[in-house]
């Protein structure tokens, strides 16, 4: 097939060489043919005719009334749902290799006739103008720590002008972590810009009904700042586009540094953030000059960093416990009665009394949860052991497995009264004494096949010799040369 740079070498042959054949011959064509495009005088992309003809017989052509009416009441039908509304209708008449017949036609329709789609309108930046953060779930990314899945997501900020971006672990999408995510990007930034953007997040927005914009806590976070906030309209990602499209580009990021690891376990949670930290740097690495611009008009940071809490005050219940974000927490019992105060931080609650702080809790994940402190309430569990059977948060009593199975133990031997009082005994003495030292004497007992008793217990945690390491169990590496062998034997 001739081309459009064959010709126009022709053409300029033509100017120069005697001889029309070696003309031809050097633009690399046959003399007639070169012949046809002297006398025509144009090129083969000039001589084609566009094709307006069908080969074939459309066969919708009887039933596109019908598709059409279906189309303008609702555009977003699929080509394949229509195509199996047909089928249904007139069995027989239309076969399956006919759909993409059915979805070049429609394809058409919708560029001709269809609605008009939604404009994306690309902006302008500048620099030191807006920033924007979401929360993203890193849970696919199969990460483990210390053997066990890592649950968990990023708090991810980024300026739009520069793409500069930095991010925090988090467990929720919580204002404590969006508070101490904002903040601790801010100050690694160095400055503050002018404006921040979110989607419509639960904990920094309102509802649509309410008159103000953004919650009370958040505005007083935006307002130490000196930030503008800014908020998407609802089901509006595209909006938050810069920091939507980093979530992807990041998470990328991380899944090819973890197979260049060669491992998603991590010791602690302390590397896999040093791991996290180092990645970032290495992707802003490539964004220095533009960051540069925007570090020249950032505003100053404020002296100092607010607190990323909840504060609240509760009086503690007669079971010893408070009910803190939905979840139940036990304290000590002598708080019964007394209203505290309560500070719940992103990842743990302090306790306060008397302006002291009395007691630092791990906070839970989600709703309707419990953690019970066998330690708050021991005292007067010992004192009324008919309480423990049927206790509605029992299950926090067995503080290891060993516990329970010295309990399931007792209850075998004894009656239930006799086995709950002896189990409270051993429990009272793990508070005591030591929880480890306790465990580590029920651990050697249920080796041993020993009759376990608060009394044998007791003595065995005061006696002075020390209790045996924990079985280690080695498994030899598997030899694999011996189906070697036998495939030898089979071939010889």
């Amino acid at each position: 097939m001739v081309t459009d740079q064959q010709v126009r070498r022709l053409f300029k042959l033509v100017q120069t060489e005697k001889n029309f054949g070696m003309a031809a011959i050097k633009a690399g064509m046959d003399e007639k043919t070169a012949r046809k495009y002297r006398r025509l005088g144009k090129l083969p992309s000039e001589l084609e005719t566009a094709h307006t003809w069908r080969t074939r017989k459309d066969p919708f052509e009887d039933v596109w009334h019908e598709i059409k009416s279906m189309l303008e009441i609702n555009a977003g039908l699929e080509a394949k749902t229509i195509f199996a509304e047909l089928q249904r209708r007139n069995p027989g008449q239309f076969a399956d290799g006919q759909l993409r017949t059915l979805q070049r036609r429609i394809k058409v329709w919708r560029a001709s006739e269809g609605p008009a789609k939604e404009v994306f309108f690309t902006q302008l930046h500048h620099p030191g103008e807006l920033s924007q953060s979401d929360f993203t779930h890193m849970n696919k990314l199969g990460i483990t720590i210390g053997g066990r899945p890592f649950d968990h997501l990023i708090y991810h900020f980024v300026l739009t002008y520069s793409n500069w971006e930095t991010g925090s672990i988090c467990y929720s999408e919580s204002f404590e972590s969006l508070s101490a995510g904002v903040q601790t990007a801010l100050w690694e930034l160095g400055g503050v810009p002018q404006k921040h953007r979110t989607d419509c997040l639960t904990t920094a927005v309102q509802k649509t009904s309410h008159p103000e914009q953004f919650t009370r806590r958040y505005q007083d976070l935006l307002d130490h700042y000196g930030l503008k906030g800014c908020k998407t309209n609802p089901d509006s990602p595209h909006e938050n586009g810069d920091v939507e499209q980093r979530h992807y580009r990041f998470k990328q990021a991380v899944d090819q540094a973890l197979m260049l690891r060669n491992s998603r376990d991590f010791a602690g949670r302390s590397e896999y953030e040093q791991f996290v930290g180092t990645l970032f740097r290495q992707l802003n690495a490539g964004r220095t000059k533009r960051f540069l611009e925007e570090q020249a008009v950032l505003r100053r940071l404020p002296k100092h960093r607010i607190e990323a809490c909840k504060k609240s005050t509760t009086r503690v219940g007669p079971s010893s416990t408070i009910r803190v974000n939905h979840n139940v927490y036990s304290v000590d019992s002598r708080l019964i009665g007394e209203r505290i105060g309560v500070y719940l931080f992103m990842e743990h609650l302090e306790i306060w009394y008397g302006q002291k702080k009395i007691d630092t809790l791990p906070r839970l994940r989600g709703e309707s949860k419990h953690r019970i402190n066998y330690r708050h309430i021991i005292d007067s569990l010992v004192r009324k052991p008919g309480a423990f059977e049927n206790y509605r948060y029992r299950e926090d009593l067995f503080p290891t497995s060993r516990f329970r199975i010295a309990y399931d133990n007792l209850k075998h031997r004894h009656s239930r009264s006799i086995a709950a009082k002896q189990y409270l005994n051993i429990l009272h003495l793990a508070a005591r004494q030591s929880e480890t030292a306790v465990d580590d004497v029920l651990r050697m007992m249920i080796d041993k096949n020993m009759s376990i008793c608060d009394e044998q217990v007791e003595a065995l945690v005061r006696c002075s010799q020390p209790v045996a390491d924990a079985t280690r169990v080695r498994i030899p590496s598997v030899d694999l040369t011996c189906y070697d062998r036998l495939l030898e034997e089979v071939t010889s």
